[in-house]
């Protein structure tokens, strides 16, 4: 076992100790310490939607894909932000971005969703680039004498950390990012160290578009409250959500919720405790991303990557997923109990969280200026996530519930 193994299964266990002790009735639940309140226009609010998209989707590090999406030789688009991107790793193993626009007259470089290159030509007049971006082709070149010496493709950051790759549509210096994405991870890196995804290999992957804000629609991976009405027959049967771990690191966060079968560990030792397959957690990162580990059953993990992006108008949303198989396809049974795992998922995702999400939402854009909605003790996370967004764009905060009129901010 490898020293992250090891750091993953005793953090493991360090959950299950703490979510036993609740179920034990001698802890409380990882709850905040009061409820907050937070204006509807936090997620309606045109203005607001503009600010967002330029500080935490144009002027912020976010993740574009995991490590092994891009082999040696090969690139992939990321349109996801609003600005076209496409990222490659050139045959040596380094990774390079640039925006997805030729510089001759505005066509995309790159059509295909991904594939292998080392050089790309743009489909309206044939410019062709090095994977440096570099000009190294131009049609006719006599006719732009003078023009295109300086004409290669505009580079924009990227950066690679515990096997994911983050990218920014802003400019910024290699150096620069890479302490930008240090500090967006800061404590949370030894974290997702120890979830080894630098060895995943995608399974299967899809976009779910739903009619709703996205931080409304973030909402739902960070808390378990409503799993008791909302998913009544898919996840309330599997989990008790009143049993809830939440640990913080910075703007991100882990959170889990006690599997009913954990009920048996009060009558047996710990050392009986199937601690690597019975947590799953769900892992935030800042602004927008959600990574959960999960299992098909004992020994059979699998890791799912939810990316939120927003679209143009404030209640506009596609969520990008994909599932891996945390050390690779080892059977055709494997990856079908993965491809199954990503199929029940979408489905509670699509025909529950988001009808309620779209609904949700345009019930709020309707209400108009002076709504509020309330995140209770238990929506520890969603406090502590709008607090941090708010923050970033300068916008008001939710506030405590008891000092809502006089407009106190949660404490971050």
């Amino acid at each position: 076992m490898s020293a992250a193994a090891e750091r993953l299964h005793a953090t493991k266990r360090d959950s299950a100790r703490r979510l036993t002790a609740q179920l034990r009735g001698t802890s409380p639940p990882d709850w905040a310490a009061g409820a907050a309140v937070q204006d509807a226009a936090a997620y309606t609010d045109p203005l607001r939607h503009a600010a967002e998209l330029k500080a935490l989707f144009r002027e912020t590090p976010l993740v574009a894909c995991l490590s092994g999406d891009l082999a040696d030789g090969s690139f992939r688009r990321f349109d996801e932000a609003g600005v076209p991107i496409f990222i490659l790793r050139n045959r040596q193993g380094a990774l390079r971005a640039f925006i997805n626009i030729c510089p001759h007259r505005g066509a995309h470089v790159v059509r295909d969703a991904q594939g292998n290159a080392s050089r790309f030509t743009c489909h309206f007049h044939g410019w062709t680039f090095g994977a440096d971006g570099q000009i190294v082709g131009v049609p006719q070149k006599d006719g732009f004498a003078g023009c295109t010496q300086d004409r290669g493709l505009t580079p924009v950051p990227v950066a690679e950390r515990h096997g994911l790759v983050f990218v920014q549509a802003a400019p910024a210096s290699a150096g620069e990012f890479a302490a930008r994405v240090d500090a967006l991870l800061g404590s949370f890196a030894p974290e997702l160290a120890m979830l080894e995804l630098d060895h995943a290999v995608q399974v299967k992957t899809g976009v779910l578009p739903v009619a709703s804000n996205w931080k409304y629609v973030l909402d739902t991976y960070g808390e378990g409250y409503h799993f008791a009405t909302l998913h009544r027959d898919t996840l309330a049967p599997h989990f008790r959500a009143d049993v809830q771990v939440y640990d913080r690191f910075g703007l991100n966060h882990r959170v889990s919720w006690a599997a009913k079968p954990m009920t048996a560990w009060l009558d047996q030792p710990e050392a009986a405790w199937d601690v690597d397959s019975m947590i799953g957690w769900v892992h935030y990162i800042f602004p927008n991303t959600i990574l959960f580990t999960g299992s098909t059953q004992p020994g059979r993990g699998y890791v799912t990557l939810f990316r939120h992006f927003p679209g143009d108008a404030p209640g506009d949303t596609k969520t990008y997923k994909s599932i891996y198989a945390p050390t690779g396809v080892h059977s055709d049974e494997q990856r079908a109990e993965i491809e199954a795992a990503f199929d029940a998922t979408a489905y509670v995702v699509i025909n529950e969280d988001y009808v309620v999400a779209a609904e949700g939402w345009a019930n709020l854009a309707a209400q108009g200026d002076g709504a509020t909605v309330v995140y209770g003790r238990q929506e520890v996370a969603l406090q502590n996530v709008h607090v941090a967004i708010a923050r970033a764009i300068g916008a008001p905060a939710p506030r405590t519930a008891e000092t809502a009129a006089s407009g106190e901010a949660v404490a971050a």
